[in-house]
């Protein structure tokens, strides 16, 4: 759903593009605005979710949004006749559909082997299964560090190049597309730094610390063949980060070839080279940490190894409830968008008549302000405008016989008097 069907959506958008004849820049100013909206409002809502797949549900939200940022820096350079804003916009966006199919699946499948393993979405009762899942902690963190947009990962090549168009497109002149670029370069940076809130909270309550609640069956890692399709896809994602020449070269010929582009080969080398350099600057990296982990490795095996408990900042005896939990993480953050993600409480409160009160219950949770106020709304009069029409659909074949007896009796008159 989220790693190819939600991406059908920008096929679609694409194939209308290729075949209109307007004003591409007044479209492109408005994909753009609206896509910064998206990008904002999904990983806002994203990052104050307890349910761990809500939360990635609505962080594809926010890639979209950053798809659509892509696509609207590419219309406007199809409304300045700048070539190289196209190869830019368009490709970062395809690149980024690419990225996030990859990234999002792999965050996906770990959170399929957490539910497996534990049977909760609630991330608010796991705690510690780094400890119990060292590997799927490990696929978790990259698809985290891929989907914040952070080298040496698939996700910062294609977010480079978009950031790279919107640079570019500082130089159109109008000085209402300047203050709009200037206002989707800040958007896009703070979309990225959302994202990292959101899942360094999500590692950080799932994985470390202690655990909040017991398990009917003890946690532990999922057999090889449910890792398996993890470890294709990271293959994938540093193939991008490394040889991403490789893969821009491929999108920009994609949009070179779908919009019928006259191309400065002078522009297009040198926006090569530069991705060429960001890969490898990439496999530096990547080089870098497996020679400090390896080094660490043969240090270490020879040693002994003691688990001890996790510390328990001063306590002698630290209960899970001392911990930090997901609505503490982010309760700052969504004091500061609760224009967005609005708190639902519920509890009963204290009378002042209530000498001795009896023990009470509270909970809270965000709701979705499209979802609460928009969509709830219009799927609640359709039920129950459907409830009508019940008898129809009422179980027995004899019914649905009729039915087709009936449709057959209407195509034979209607072809008989000329109607059909």
């Amino acid at each position: 759903m989220s790693g190819v069907i939600v991406k059908l959506g920008v096929y679609g958008i694409f194939r209308v593009i290729s075949n209109l004849h307007s004003d591409f820049t007044l479209i492109g100013e408005i994909i753009l605005i609206l896509s910064v909206v998206t990008a904002i409002y999904g990983i806002a809502n994203a990052a104050v979710k307890f349910d761990f797949k809500k939360m990635l549900a609505y962080c594809t939200i926010e890639n979209i949004g950053i798809i659509g940022i892509g696509i609207g820096v590419g219309l406007m350079g199809m409304g300045s006749g700048n070539s190289m804003l196209m190869i830019l916009g368009f490709s970062g966006a395809l690149l980024h559909t690419l990225n996030h199919s990859l990234f999002k699946s792999l965050l996906f499948f770990s959170a399929g082997s957490i539910y497996q393993q534990t049977h909760t979405r609630n991330i608010e009762k796991l705690g510690g299964l780094i400890k119990k899942m060292p590997q799927t902690a490990l696929f978790f963190l990259i698809g985290a560090l891929a989907i914040g947009g952070l080298p040496p990962f698939n996700g910062f090549i294609s977010e480079f190049v978009i950031y790279t168009g919107l640079v570019k497109s500082l130089a159109l002149g109008n000085i209402s597309q300047l203050i709009l670029i200037v206002l989707s370069i800040a958007g896009l940076a703070i979309v990225g730094g959302m994202s990292l809130l959101t899942f360094t909270k999500n590692f950080g309550v799932i994985f470390t610390g202690s655990p909040r609640h017991k398990f009917e069956h003890e946690p532990k890692e999922v057999s090889f063949i449910m890792r398996l399709p993890q470890y294709i896809a990271i293959v994938v994602m540093l193939s991008v980060a490394v040889i991403p020449a490789f893969y821009f070269y491929y999108a920009s010929k994609v949009v070179i070839l779908s919009f019928h582009m006259n191309v400065d080969n002078l522009a297009t080398t040198s926006m090569f080279n530069t991705i060429s350099i960001v890969g490898k600057v990439n496999l530096m990296f990547l080089c870098l940490l497996g020679i400090a982990f390896n080094s660490k490795w043969l240090v270490s095996q020879h040693k002994t190894t003691e688990i001890q408990p996790t510390w328990g900042c001063g306590y002698q005896s630290p209960i899970p409830k001392a911990q930090y939990t997901s609505k503490s993480f982010t309760r700052s953050f969504a004091e500061l968008f609760s224009f967005l993600a609005i708190e639902k409480k519920k509890y009963t409160k204290i009378e002042k008549t209530d000498i001795f009160p009896r023990n009470r219950a509270f909970s809270s949770f965000y709701v979705d302000i499209f979802e609460n106020y928009i969509i709830n709304p219009i799927t609640n009069r359709l039920r129950f405008a459907t409830n009508y029409f019940q008898f129809i659909q009422n179980g027995k074949i004899q019914s649905y016989v009729l039915y087709g007896i009936l449709f057959i009796v209407l195509v034979f008159v209607g072809t008989l008097f000329g109607l059909i």
